[in-house]
């Protein structure tokens, strides 16, 4: 019976364990990857591309990124505590940041910049402190990691982008 209850409290251990957060090194350096990579996306789509959606019911390419960046800042500002530089606004519909791929990349990197500072001030006991997401209390790493899931699809959803505008897309840099 010992046995058992020492298998079956392993096993639970490494279940609960793989849904950890990422210690804030790692996560930094994941963040730090992805930051360049999302620029190698912005650098391969010609400025005339920016307002290409493949069809009409869904972002174009620099909305879907202006998107993305939102959505970084927004996670971090919740896990960090720190207000958002653009806090109530809405990047995917000004035309500042959808019509210049200047601007464009600036906010996103602005973004990536805005997660890892925010990464950089929280030791891995904070990572682990709660906050409120809608109605349910989360781990400020696990938010991290949602933002980072969340920009990964995004980004990865400008592939198509790319193909149908006939260009190769960045390789995956997963290291």
């Amino acid at each position: 019976m010992k046995t058992v209850l020492f298998t079956l409290s392993a096993l639970v251990m490494t279940v609960l364990t793989s849904f950890a957060p990422s210690n804030q090194a790692t996560m930094i350096a994941d963040w730090e990857r992805a930051k360049a990579y999302t620029k190698e996306y912005l650098d391969a789509m010609p400025e005339d591309g920016l307002g290409f959606k493949p069809t009409p019911e869904i972002r174009s390419f620099a909305e879907q990124m202006a998107h993305l960046a939102n959505a970084n800042f927004m996670f971090a500002s919740m896990a960090s505590g720190k207000t958002s530089p653009y806090q109530g606004k809405n990047l995917e519909k000004l035309d500042e940041y959808t019509k210049s791929k200047a601007n464009l990349t600036n906010v996103v990197m602005e973004s990536y910049d805005y997660v890892i500072a925010a990464l950089k001030g929280m030791t891995d006991a904070q990572l682990a402190e709660t906050v409120k997401m809608r109605d349910n209390m989360i781990p400020k790493g696990i938010l991290i990691d949602k933002a980072f899931e969340h920009q990964t699809h995004h980004r990865g959803q400008t592939t198509i982008y790319l193909r149908l505008k006939g260009v190769v897309p960045p390789g995956e840099k997963l290291f």
